[in-house]
């Protein structure tokens, strides 16, 4: 195998991989469905990363809205955790927490690391002179625009004031 070879292989090899990488969000913008969470926010824009915000999804968590405490799974689990959604006047909300995937949705497909539960939907990047007024408006209490497939991948898409 030549030069040009390897270097088309290798090329290709990282455009395969990159595409894997973003499958999941593109597959969600794509095909999927719009729902509507309400979002808080969970961190404050950090000068390090750049002009986001991490999110809270109260509505997500089972273990608050019932009055408890920790985390939402109380198991010694690691792995795919699936939220099932309901909806609840004008947004979605969890219905419960399992570790099978749902025959039906919508649900969120997420990753339990032990201490935190991701589903891909935390972080909301903006332009730096829209993160200031963005701030406001989550203090506030928002409502995340999110893009659900059939598979539970989730984008955001965006995130207003109600």
């Amino acid at each position: 195998m030549n030069k040009v070879q390897t270097l088309a292989l290798v090329a290709l090899v990282q455009a395969v991989l990159v595409g894997l990488a973003v499958a999941p969000q593109l597959s969600a913008r794509l095909t999927g469905d719009t729902y509507q969470l309400r979002v808080a926010p969970l961190d404050p824009i950090d000068p390090f990363r750049g002009a986001y915000v991490t999110l809270d999804y109260p509505d997500l968590d089972l273990s608050r809205r019932d009055g408890g405490e920790g985390r939402p799974l109380r198991d010694d689990e690691r792995g795919d955790v699936f939220v099932t959604l309901v909806e609840q006047g004008d947004v979605m909300v969890a219905d419960r927490w399992t570790r099978d995937r749902p025959d039906a949705g919508p649900y969120l497909s997420c990753t339990d690391r032990g201490w935190d539960v991701r589903c891909g939907i935390e972080s909301w990047f903006l332009p730096q002179d829209e993160a200031a007024s963005m701030e406001d408006v989550l203090r506030d209490g928002a409502i995340a625009e999110v893009r659900i497939d059939g598979r539970g991948h989730a984008a955001l898409v965006d995130v207003r004031a109600p």
